[in-house]
């Protein structure tokens, strides 16, 4: 038996000459004259290369097309909810019936005022009390809606401004096409967690399963670069805490089907591999929305 060492790594591009750094890049083992200075780390002669062809390109560092302005994006769906937050507050807030019309509700549900009547059809339900429509009865709208519904001001002010912090960030490292469907998709698992989880007749509203799959977001890039991950986990933290101490006020279904969807889309959009990465990140969106629409369509089998 031998008691000598394994051999040491040796650079990729100079035969013979033993080193322990790699390139954070592609990991290849680099000498100090290969030695590149990054964003983060060192890396190889060919990443730095393709890193710049990818900037004159105008590409992001995971394949999609720079923006402009990478806050436009978060803009756009800041305004979204907050029109829709106004037509809620100015007919009637929380007795608007546009809350039960865009609120996610698992299954349909007869009612009026405090008296309610689950089992009742939309046919029975006449005169005999308001139908409130569900997912399961045709209310497909709602697994989107839901998503820029509001009627506390609190809620869509910390939700808000967690877009707001976190969406341009994710713009700039994404790109506008896969940032969106980042914030959609996550958005559809915290609505799937409800629609499975959720107590049937109950109402959920609010986007903040989306916000949920940002901040999984950001915690894999941040994994992904090597980079400070401490301040992402300690928001991180304290919205987990938030919504296990403020249970039966807020949607811990929706917060973990967001978070756990956004890790998965991170992902897949991260760790796809360099050649032919639109086609593997297309691929992996592809499944990922096939299995949503199998979940859902599975629920509403269950409540029919």
């Amino acid at each position: 038996m031998s008691d000598s060492a394994p051999p040491a790594p040796q650079c990729y591009r100079h035969t013979g000459r033993e080193t322990h750094i790699s390139c954070q890049r592609c990991g290849r083992p680099i000498c100090p004259d290969c030695m590149r200075d990054a964003a983060v780390g060192f890396q190889c002669p060919e990443c730095v290369k393709s890193g710049a062809r990818q900037t004159r390109s105008g590409r992001t560092a995971y394949g999609g097309v720079r923006a402009s302005n990478p806050a436009l994006t978060s803009i756009v769906l800041i305004a979204i909810n907050a029109a829709v937050w106004l037509l809620v507050v100015a007919t009637g807030g929380a007795a608007s019936r546009w809350v039960d019309i865009l609120a996610l509700r698992s299954q349909g549900i007869c009612a009026r005022g405090q008296y309610a009547w689950p089992d009742a059809s939309q046919a029975a339900c006449r005169g005999l009390g308001d139908w409130l429509p569900g997912v399961a009865d045709g209310a497909w709208w709602q697994l989107v809606t839901s998503m820029f519904t509001h009627v506390e001001v609190m809620h869509i002010g910390f939700n808000m401004l967690a877009l707001w912090v976190l969406g341009p960030q994710l713009e700039m490292v994404l790109g506008r096409a896969r940032f969106l469907a980042l914030y959609l998709l996550s958005g559809l698992a915290g609505s799937a967690a409800v629609f499975w989880l959720a107590p049937t007749y109950a109402s959920t509203l609010g986007a903040s399963g989306a916000i949920f799959g940002l901040m999984a977001a950001l915690l894999v890039v941040a994994v992904k670069l090597r980079g400070d991950a401490q301040t992402i986990l300690v928001w991180i933290g304290i919205n987990a805490a938030y919504t296990v101490f403020a249970r039966g006020t807020v949607s811990w279904q929706g917060h973990l089907g967001g978070f756990l969807g956004g890790l998965l889309l991170m992902g897949l959009l991260a760790f796809a591999p360099r050649e032919r990465r639109n086609v593997w990140q297309g691929a992996g969106l592809a499944a990922y929305v096939m299995v949503l629409v199998a979940l859902f369509a599975l629920r509403a089998a269950a409540l029919a």
